[in-house]
């Protein structure tokens, strides 16, 4: 393949292209929906709630667990 007749464009210097980004940023932060702030408190806590409540799951598994186990490592034949 040839390149002749073609044209090749300049390539940015560092400013243009950090200039040519930061527009972008700025055209897409005005997109951007935000959620209210009582949608986001409701949010957290329930994230908070189903933290907790898988915690204590998974601890009361754990004792469970242990419980099973210590009887069969503490029985004497």
């Amino acid at each position: 393949m040839s390149t002749a007749g073609k044209k090749s464009l300049p390539e940015p210097t560092l400013k243009e292209s950090i200039s040519t980004y930061l527009k972008g940023v700025k055209s897409e932060w005005g997109k951007i929906t935000w959620p209210e702030r009582r949608q986001v408190i409701v949010e957290t806590i329930v994230v908070i709630v189903v933290v907790f409540f898988f915690t204590f799951v998974i601890y009361a598994y754990d004792k469970i667990f242990s419980f099973i186990l210590n009887m069969f490592i503490h029985t004497k034949p």
